[in-house]
């Protein structure tokens, strides 16, 4: 006992360094909320040997967003436009889950499963689907999970300016399973439009494809329906192509608002030239079953409505009060390391945000995947230096590449900032902003497989053509 003692008194004089050899230090926890353009970035870049990653997100991929409509009208197939998130598992935890609240004060979440109930049988129940994954919290058992760092890049909805019965009729298209309800009900529609019962005015107005919000997703979507229209539907269904219409409704005075007024014009010249309408500033005063109500036009029947007119805040967002927040937008004021900032003014020094859900003290920036993306590219080495404890003081800095819009057949924009951009070009139009178009989202699909399997559509379905069944 006496040298046992003698032992342990040695010991405690040399100071801490002779415990630390000896003694097991736990990995700091980074808890990633969402996995969109930013967190899903975080994740692939972050240090998960120097880190313990956890990610919570009620989907089990990432969306690549620019993709979307080309799946929603069988240009691509659904899964070139996700990556699986659980090819980071399992050195990174993963669960299908909402975050439903956070304590900062103790950094504890409180979170919701957000998986199908057992009671739930059909497999083919996709209406469930879609308001599981992104609509509401799913029905489980509450699990708390602790964090040192948080990352908060749970994006937005689509927002609706409360319209009533836009969320009861109106489609999305922010997700992957929305194109795929809005490819079902496309190909439904003509379907039904077949059937020999109904009347030209009944077939009409069922091929009546209505489109609200003329942003960057309205434009190319109304482009890339067109697209089909004009190819598979009119070989396959010619008397029903030839009454088909798409309109495209907007608030604003023009459509594709932050775009050059030059190349704004040049979509509104093609677009009424291939016989796609644009209505700008109308109103929407509400929705029923298969009618929009427009203040400038009265009742307007529709077999399928589009509905992406900007964003609203996540609910997560809307339900934190402890941070401060845009007037508004009602997303988190960051600092310029992206650093959330507390009621009181203050950063807190655990807590980061990014993409949809923050806004820059410093300057506003655009709610895109690009500005997303660049956020957790420079967070994620920050994380990596912060935990090597080394000084990471640079703050962050958006460089604009430029925007893209596919206007259809063969035809897109690119509108190049005043700096930065893609070298060697200005404000392109046509062709030549088309094979940019391709080349970029090309180039940004993330695995090396979808950087085959989204050519490789692309080609087959120009040799071949769009695939029209419905299941």
């Amino acid at each position: 006992m006496l040298r046992l003692r003698q032992l342990t008194s040695k010991h405690l004089q040399r100071g801490p360094r002779a415990f630390s050899s000896s003694s097991r230090r736990e990995k700091q926890r980074l808890v990633i909320l969402g996995s969109g353009w930013g967190g899903y970035e975080v994740l692939r870049g972050v240090d998960k040997k120097r880190w313990d990653v956890v990610l919570v997100s009620p989907n089990n991929y990432f969306n690549f967003t620019p993709l979307l409509a080309s799946c929603a009208v069988g240009t691509l197939e659904f899964r070139c436009a996700i990556e699986p998130v659980r090819r980071y598992s399992p050195a990174a935890g993963i669960y299908q889950a909402w975050c439903d609240s956070i304590d900062f004060k103790n950094k504890m979440l409180q979170c919701m499963p957000a998986t199908k109930p057992s009671h739930v049988a059909s497999p083919s129940d996709t209406a469930y689907d879609h308001s599981i994954a992104t609509t509401s919290p799913g029905s489980g058992i509450l699990f708390p999970l602790k964090y040192d760092k948080l990352v908060i890049a749970v994006g937005a909805y689509s927002q609706t300016f409360n319209t009533p019965g836009v969320k009861e009729y109106a489609h999305f298209l922010k997700d992957v399973r929305d194109a795929r309800a809005i490819r079902s009900r496309i190909l439904e529609c003509f379907e039904q439009a077949n059937q020999p019962t109904l009347s030209d005015t009944d077939r009409r107005h069922l091929l009546n494809f209505a489109i609200v919000g003329a942003g960057p997703t309205g434009v190319e979507f109304a482009a890339e329906l067109h697209d089909l229209i004009h190819a598979e539907v009119w070989e396959h269904y010619p008397s029903l192509a030839k009454m088909a219409r798409i309109n495209l409704y907007d608030v604003a005075p023009s459509i594709l608002g932050m775009f050059d007024k030059n190349l704004v014009q040049y979509a509104e010249r093609n677009f009424r030239r291939e016989g796609i309408s644009i209505w700008t500033s109308h109103h929407v005063n509400k929705v029923e079953a298969g009618k929009l109500h427009i203040k400038e036009q009265g009742e307007v029947p529709f077999g399928l409505l589009v509905w992406s007119t900007g964003l609203s805040p996540n609910p997560l967002i809307a339900s934190i009060t402890e941070l401060e927040k845009n007037s508004k937008t009602q997303s988190i004021i960051v600092d310029d390391h992206l650093n959330a900032v507390r009621a009181d003014g203050s950063s807190d020094p655990d807590v980061y945000v990014i993409g949809d859900a923050a806004s820059h003290a410093s300057a506003p920036l655009p709610a895109t995947a690009q500005v997303a993306n660049q956020q957790a590219k420079y967070l994620y080495k920050r994380l990596n230096k912060i935990i090597k404890d080394r000084p990471h003081e640079k703050p962050f800095e958006f460089h604009n590449q430029g925007t893209l819009a596919y206007i259809g057949d063969w035809k897109a924009i690119y509108d190049r900032p005043d700096e930065g951009g893609i070298p060697g070009l200005s404000k392109e139009k046509g062709r030549l902003a088309w094979l940019l178009w391709r080349s970029a989202y090309f180039t940004r699909t993330l695995s090396v497989r979808n950087k085959i399997l989204v050519p490789f559509y692309w080609f087959l379905n120009w040799i071949f053509g769009r695939d029209l069944t419905r299941f």
